[in-house]
């Protein structure tokens, strides 16, 4: 449905088309995009996946969302600014509680008074539920695009589970897996889109009933001409997979990235982290007799163990021939993946680097805690959600607003107009993908290795850029660090987050609170408050909100715990902790101690049996002291009875030969040495 309207925008009144879009987030039954497995997913009306959404820059897009599951959700826009209207976030426990199980919501999304266009996606911000299907890429249009070409398509790629996000987080965060092992997905996905529908799979494929209508994988195709040019918008909506996607015979050409388009660039392989997005410029062959492989293989990398059952690499095609029996060159996988540059491209809408004004350092690490899970952390503090919603916190903290104890650790408050530096220190060894909400980040610098004195592998900042390049997602390298630059003029509470959904599940962010001055004054309507104040200013969605957030059971106005303190927060359950040397010190001799228990055959047949941990190893130690003194026993019963024999009378069966007075005995041990050293 299509109709003209007038909406304020903030204080801006804008002539816009509405394309409104109703949405049923639905569970369902017995996908299989993979073809291996089938399982429940959530999707969107009854159908997965959900449908793509195609929209131009001229319009505004309501987004009309009833939740029927069974637990609250939320729908976040990727890449979108809502400068004015940062409610429309869709971020849980930053920007709201949470759309309640047969409630419904409107979410808002400004792309006419954005000023933003390309390529983006719409996926849940609450408890994983992306993981389990809740996301669909989305296309900003311009009328007139600055590349030139006839014809494009939306390459969906992304990691998949065989169990529900749940079971996986459960078993991820975990005193079992203090370690921080990642679950590895089951296998990837590739699927195409063409404006607000998917493409079926192509000729002779027999997929399963459930998503029989969108081609997958092998069974995926796009279908070209030749003497056209073809524009793909690449996106990855992965919970932890990078991926490296290139198309045999055939070469492309870089032209925008996450909404940002930037002067042609010829690459052979784009790496493309979770989150970022990339098109790129395709010409179709001359030859029209065979079609083509194209390649979209996870980094395993990644992975701290790859399963035998899993492939990483995946192939469609391009179908020049439509005949089944027509040949596709496949060349296969490459043998060697380059990491894409991002800082080397070239915004084709030049902006210089404003000089900085705020410093904010973070440094990475995943370690164990003081509970015995695995978790992330920036400067050793691990994200907790607040009780209140940050925005909120925000919007009702009147004049203590700006005092960054009341958002809690991992909370930094900035004021409106900051030119703010993020070092982002990666003090993992794995690769991880950062995004931040409400803005583009300049790219003003890397690091090969933060911690070196060398020029070389740690150069300094070069300021006074002329142009950058900006996106809202980067990848950063194990011991690299990187360096973001963005200007704090969007009022509101924004999220800076690892994009590995385990990861942030497990603490790995922090909330940036912006202009707290000037997110109150874009109200425009009163609200009492829960503490009995009147809070000046909650917008009609606000109120809602609101509402939502008592229906949950959760405090929507106060500092993080819902008091209106600066400082108290009582009743709001922090950490896990990271351990102090003495204790990684014990925890490391306990380790020790205890490896040849967790390596002993017997220890899996107790945990096959549900007998975890330290009860597994008490009843080893148990078990292992009753032996010994078992032997002891018997070897001392042995000495005593067992007559004396000359060596020649001794023959192979003596174990032990009794020592008399000015003897000499020896024992013959049979089997193995079964102790093993730390690999």
């Amino acid at each position: 449905m299509w109709r003209l309207a007038v909406f304020l925008l903030g204080s801006v009144q804008v002539l816009a088309g509405v394309q409104d879009i109703w949405w049923n987030l639905t569970y369902v039954e017995n996908a299989n995009p993979n073809g291996l497995f089938e399982r429940r997913v959530i999707g969107v009306n009854d159908t997965w996946p959900p449908p793509p959404i195609y929209v131009e820059t001229t319009d505004l897009l309501v987004l009309h969302v009833t939740n029927s599951l069974d637990v609250p959700s939320t729908l976040h826009h990727h890449g979108m600014f809502f400068n004015g209207t940062p409610w429309m976030d869709g971020t849980l426990g930053l920007s709201e509680c949470g759309i309640p199980p047969g409630k419904s919501f409107d979410y808002l999304v400004p792309v006419n008074a954005s000023g933003q266009s390309g390529t983006y996606w719409v996926h849940s911000h609450a408890k994983g539920q992306y993981v389990d299907g809740l996301r669909a890429p989305v296309v900003l249009h311009r009328p007139q695009e600055l590349h030139e070409y006839d014809e494009e398509f939306t390459v969906v790629l992304g990691d998949w589970y065989h169990e529900e996000h749940p079971v996986l987080l459960k078993r991820f965060i975990n005193t079992d897996n203090p370690d921080g092992v990642e679950p590895v997905p089951d296998s990837a996905i590739v699927y195409f889109a063409q404006g607000t529908r998917y493409l079926g799979p192509k000729a002779g494929a027999s997929p399963s009933p459930v998503t029989a209508a969108v081609g997958f994988n092998e069974n995926a195709t796009l279908p070209f001409e030749p003497g056209k040019t073809y524009r793909l918008r690449i996106v990855n909506t992965s919970a932890f997979s990078m991926f490296f996607f290139w198309i045999d015979g055939h070469e492309m050409r870089v032209i925008e990235v996450d909404g940002v388009d930037v002067e042609e660039s010829p690459l052979d392989v784009v790496s493309i982290s979770v989150g970022q997005r990339y098109s790129v410029l395709v010409n179709a062959r001359d030859d029209s007799s065979t079609n083509w492989a194209i390649h979209a293989n996870m980094d395993p990398e990644m992975y701290d163990y790859v399963p035998d059952s899993l492939n990483p690499n995946v192939t469609a095609s391009i179908t020049y021939n439509h005949s089944i029996f027509a040949p596709m060159v496949d060349y296969g996988p490459t043998s060697a993946y380059t990491l894409t540059n991002d800082s080397a491209f070239i915004p084709i809408d030049q902006i210089a680097s404003p000089a900085v004004t705020k410093t904010i350092e973070l440094e990475l690490t995943l370690d164990k805690m003081s509970d015995g899970t695995n978790r992330g952390m920036f400067n050793k503090v691990t994200y907790n959600h607040p009780l209140v919603p940050a925005l909120f916190s925000e919007l009702t903290l009147g004049i203590n607003a700006t005092a960054e104890t009341a958002y809690g650790p991992s909370s930094f408050v900035l004021e409106y107009g900051d030119v703010v530096d993020l070092v982002v220190k990666n003090g993992d060894d794995g690769d991880h993908p950062f995004h931040i909400h409400g803005h583009n980040f300049m790219i003003m610098g890397r690091a090969q290795d933060y911690t070196s004195d060398d020029p070389i592998l740690n150069p300094p900042v070069v300021q006074n850029q002329t142009n950058p390049m900006r996106r809202d997602t980067v990848h950063i390298p194990g011991g690299e660090a990187v360096t973001l630059r963005f200007v704090a003029d969007n009022p509101g509470a924004w999220f800076f987050h690892c994009h590995m959904e385990w990861h942030l599940e497990s603490g790995l962010a922090i909330q940036l609170i912006e202009a707290p001055r000037q997110a109150q004054a874009l109200l425009s309507s009163g609200l009492t408050g829960q503490d009995g104040q009147d809070h000046a200013g909650f917008a009609p969605e606000l109120r809602q909100m609101a509402e939502y957030c008592e229906e949950l059971g959760l405090p929507y106005s106060g500092n993080a715990a819902g008091h209106m303190s600066k400082t108290d927060l009582s009743g709001w359950k922090l950490g896990p902790y990271p351990l102090d040397d003495d204790e990684k010190d014990r925890d490391s001799d306990a380790e020790d101690s205890w490896w040849w228990v967790e390596n002993w055959s017997l220890c899996r047949a107790l945990e096959a049996i549900r007998l975890h941990g330290m009860m597994a190893c008490l009843f080893l130690a148990g078990l292992f002291v009753v032996t010994l003194g078992f032997l002891v026993f018997r070897l001392h019963r042995n000495r005593s009875l067992i007559p004396q024999k000359d060596k020649e009378a001794g023959g192979r069966n003596v174990v032990l030969k009794a020592k008399g007075e000015g003897e000499e005995y020896q024992t013959l041990l049979h089997g193995k040495d079964k102790s093993k050293g730390r690999g």
